[in-house]
């Protein structure tokens, strides 16, 4: 297969980046990326790894899509970008086909560039229907860098800059496998917890409570999910004070964690619809898109008092084609269904290896979104980044990319999270390159005999 690079001068262009290329909160990969496909990534040295982050959460049915391929190539040379008060067939279709399989509730959509701009939008959105200014997030949040998504993000970035928009609260964050709230018997009490927080907004508020953003699933702080009922008892907090409900499913959305939205999964939380809805990675499978979907009636509200929220690229058709096959992909080829059994097969995985090595402190996450916890004593609990690095080294070497996050704010958690598209073999394989990553690194601690056999694991 012809690549588009080839033939490179990798020390040059290592010079080059190293002379023009802005800092921005990571360090680099040692090795260029000169090729994608399929679910695999290829550097400079003709080094392959399965891709496990899906690039950034993003690439939701693989890279280089030949479907998705087509669209791109096909609106490139003839719909591309238009004045931003036009619409095109894409856009409608998109509206058309997400509004369809979203509960109702989430009637109207229109769609942006990046999950930052989207939950900007649905902050502003929130404040403009309510006429209130304070917005809650939770604690180890992660919604985007622009003013409101930021101020409403906990996890990281805070600090450095002056002051953050104001009237930005935070609950605590749900932790199932850290949270100092216990029930009797040692479960966790995320009930208590939970009200307790609101106890504490109660006594901060100025009085003009907008709105709550969360994601069911908060990635960045570890791959935490919410616990079952905790979304419908929210709901229940925002109807209390006149608060709106705001889910951010960037990357859960579109039958990443099992569900086309991750916030339906759980009974308990049965009839809980967001009053306004955020996707993004997934929906533009790496492609700048993302969507915001609300209510008839905030819709209406909005369009009667001239909600403003104008941009250069809100409704462009070449990215809406782009979502609009990607959800057709989802739904034609069963793909939701099928992550919620391979992530059955993904976390049986996971507990097996929890099972051999005590440095795994937790496993959670559900469908083809999955964390791993290191820690260098289950007792204590205290973090073991060292072990997760050499972990993460043996993993690439052998052909699989399964990174510990880049930045030090993500902990040692590993974020697995393939293309939904992934085959039952190439699970196989991760698994197999994991265990002998797990096998062969100091400091995992090992909880089985060594005469047991090796596992093969490669490429």
């Amino acid at each position: 297969m012809s690549r588009l690079y080839d033939s490179i001068d990798v020390a040059q262009l290592q010079r080059d980046a190293d002379e023009c290329l802005l800092s921005y909160g990571t360090s680099f990969h040692p090795e260029i990326i000169t090729s994608t496909d399929g679910i695999n990534i290829e550097t400079h040295t003709g080094h392959r790894m399965m891709d496990f982050t899906s690039g950034q959460m993003s690439c939701l049915i693989g890279h280089g899509n030949p479907e998705v391929v087509k669209v791109i190539s096909d609106h490139a040379q003839h719909l591309d970008h238009l004045f931003s008060g036009m619409i095109s067939p894409p856009v409608i279709s998109l509206a058309k086909r997400l509004t369809g399989v979203a509960p109702p509730g989430l009637d109207r959509a229109f769609f942006l560039s990046t999950g930052g701009e989207s939950n900007e939008a649905a902050i502003r959105l929130a404040k403009f229907y309510t006429g209130k200014f304070e917005i809650v997030g939770l604690a180890a949040s992660w919604h985007g860098m622009t003013g409101a998504s930021l101020g409403a993000q906990y996890h990281a970035g805070r600090s450095g800059y002056g002051p953050n928009m104001g009237g930005n609260l935070a609950l605590p964050t749900p932790n199932a496998y850290r949270s100092i709230f216990r029930n009797a018997d040692g479960s966790y009490d995320w009930k208590t917890e939970l009200d307790y927080g609101f106890s504490l907004l109660d006594k901060q508020s100025c009085g003009s409570l907008a709105a709550v953003i969360v994601e069911p699933i908060l990635s960045s702080g570890g791959m935490l999910e919410l616990p079952a009922g905790y979304l419908k008892a929210l709901k229940d907090h925002c109807v209390a004070r006149g608060m709106l409900l705001i889910v951010d499913e960037a990357q859960t959305g579109l039958g990443r964690a099992g569900d086309m939205f991750a916030f339906t999964h759980h009974p308990e939380d049965e009839g809980v619809v967001p009053d306004i809805l955020t996707l993004s990675k997934t929906l533009g499978n790496g492609i700048p898109l993302s969507a915001v979907m609300t209510s008839n009636a905030i819709a209406k509200h909005a369009k009667e008092n001239d909600f403003l929220f104008y941009t250069t690229h809100i409704n462009d058709p070449l990215p809406a084609a782009v979502g609009d096959k990607v959800l057709e992909i989802v739904i034609r080829d069963g793909l939701v269904e099928r992550s919620r059994q391979l992530g059955v097969k993904l976390q049986a995985g996971l507990r097996r290896l929890e099972s051999r090595y005590a440095c795994i402190g937790d496993v959670r996450g559900r469908g083809l979104m999955a964390g791993l916890e290191i820690v260098g004593d289950r007792k204590t609990k205290v973090g073991a980044s060292h072990v997760g690095d050499g972990v993460a080294k043996k993993m690439t070497d052998m052909g699989l990319w399964a990174q510990l996050a880049t930045m030090a704010s993500f902990g040692g958690v590993f974020r697995l999270a393939p293309p939904i598209t992934v085959t039952e073999e190439q699970l196989d394989l991760a698994l197999a390159i994991m265990e002998e990553a797990f096998r062969t690194t100091p400091g995992t601690q090992a909880l089985y005999s060594e005469t047991e056999p090796v596992v093969e694991a490669r490429l």
